[in-house]
């Protein structure tokens, strides 16, 4: 049995912090002191909330906060963990040895973490006094109170109808508010879709290397996982159509056509269209992920396959609000037909009976007042100056021990090795220097056929903290043949 977590919650009494970023930041410091060790359990948010005298939503928003930054993992039906898979060198940090100096003043103190994500965004740019406005507006409302009591378990009608307009401007995609269920995050919006259109025991077809926590999502519906294999083009659906043949189960298919995860590639033309006439012929059900769908650096955004879908073929869109923000703001939103909304509401009823209306109304107004088309295009000349000095940086320093493709859009860079060379070595040999990054094994059903290469998210880190990442995998590349 996992041992019981023994920690110290420390809140701010002065207000300067989100009290779920208070939490998140105490359990860190409470693993980098090293109370908390790879595997403890951690308390309930229930019982944890009790203790701590605040809303179990303010609790979960933190644990899924440092669960997306790879400190804490969910295991259903038993809890959340500190994660396993946390490197030595924290380990180390976590028994805060004393300061010492070696020999001619130089600090033996272990180096601080840095932690490449998936691709996360930025929180440091989130637009927290346009937020904190829109709290208050949101709050102080004549109407909200009236709303305020149990709502439509497919979120408020502020937010889907705010969604509905943003949509058809932004993507393209002709959606009315009762064809939209706001979910927290886009987690629970892949977790209900599968329930919805999968009975126990039947499959779904995935891209592989692919997105794990879809895996996840959809094994936790019942349903079983293929894999189907990724190039330079995106999914290949000469091998998804001879799936199809052989396995009668399978019903759905899983993709992230816009930047495929993990590698980033765009879903050409050609092979859009026979997705779709292959999903209409065989009555197969796309589940597409548009996850960054914004963060097009060049060229205009790819038209999603949602809005070519026509009649006669179900797709189900899945979008993400997270990426636009920051990960601990978990809003996702689904746009599908009415049956699958309903079936997808009754499931979303028996775990979690509305969304955070506060939050939804919140975000209604930032998307109604033209706030979140600003911040998003602030973010993205950001980031794209981040992706080109990342570009930089590793074809100066790395040479040629890796190979990429500047990626039209997204945040993060697929980071391919020279052969010879392990990811998983190289990356526990960057854990030992303070960098955490994730090697290809990560997004591989097979892990004898995972392929050697990283996923470098650049978004969250700014260019010293760039410049620093890279330096520590030059500095801790293996040898060839390790």
């Amino acid at each position: 049995m996992p041992k019981r977590a023994d920690m110290t919650i420390e809140l701010p009494e002065d207000g300067t912090q989100p009290v779920f970023l208070a939490i998140a930041a105490s359990i860190i410091g409470e693993i980098e002191r090293g109370r908390l060790k790879p595997g403890d359990a951690l308390p309930g948010t229930r019982a944890l909330a009790a203790k701590l005298k605040v809303h179990r939503n303010t609790v979960d928003a933190a644990f899924q906060e440092l669960t997306m930054q790879g400190w804490l993992t969910a295991k259903p039906s038993r809890g959340t963990f500190v994660a396993d898979d946390l490197p030595e060198p924290r380990k180390s940090v976590m028994r805060a040895p004393p300061r010492t100096l070696a020999a001619g003043g130089t600090s033996t103190e272990p180096p601080p973490l840095l932690r490449i994500s998936d691709g996360a965004a930025d929180p440091r740019l989130m637009p927290r006094g346009e937020l904190a406005r829109a709290f208050r507006r949101a709050l102080s409302a004549p109407g909200f109170l009236a709303d305020a009591s149990y709502g439509d378990p497919r979120g408020a009608l502020a937010l889907r109808t705010a969604l509905a307009d943003y949509l058809i401007g932004e993507r393209g995609l002709t959606a009315a508010p009762d064809d939209l269920m706001v979910t927290r995050g886009s987690q629970m919006g892949l977790f209900l879709a599968a329930a919805a259109i999968l009975a126990p025991g039947e499959a779904i077809a995935v891209e592989e290397p692919g997105y794990p926590l879809a895996w996840s999502a959809f094994r936790a519906a019942g349903a079983r996982v293929i894999g189907v294999p990724v190039d330079a083009h995106g999914i290949d659906i000469d091998r998804l159509a001879h799936l199809v043949e052989r396995e009668p189960g399978l019903k759905a298919v899983y993709v992230t056509p816009h930047h495929q995860y993990p590698t980033t590639v765009t879903l050409g033309a050609g092979r859009r269209l026979k997705l779709l006439d292959l999903a209409r012929r065989r009555s197969l059900t796309i589940i597409e992920d548009d996850y960054d769908h914004e963060y097009r650096f060049e060229g205009r955004p790819v038209l999603s396959l949602a809005a070519r879908a026509g009649p006669g073929l179900s797709v189900v869109y899945v979008g993400s609000l997270s990426k636009l923000l920051a990960p601990a703001v978990r809003l996702g939103y689904v746009v599908a037909s009415p049956q699958i909304l309903r079936r997808m509401a009754d499931r979303r009823e028996a775990i979690d009976r509305q969304g955070d209306l506060p939050l939804e109304h919140a975000l209604a107004s930032l998307i109604a007042d033209g706030d979140l088309r600003r911040h998003t295009r602030k973010a993205r000349r950001i980031y794209a100056a981040r992706r080109d000095r990342l570009a930089e940086e590793i074809a100066g320093t790395l040479g040629d021990a890796v190979s990429f493709d500047p990626p039209a859009g997204g945040l993060a860079i697929w980071l391919r090795l020279r052969a010879g060379l392990s990811a998983e070595t190289w990356a526990a040999n960057a854990a030992r220097s303070g960098l955490v990054i994730t090697p290809g094994v990560r997004f591989a059903l097979d892990a004898g056929q995972a392929p050697q290469a990283f996923r470098f998210g650049y978004a969250n880190l700014d260019e010293t903290e760039l410049k620093r990442a890279v330096a520590l995998l030059s500095k801790t590349m293996p040898h060839a043949g390790n």
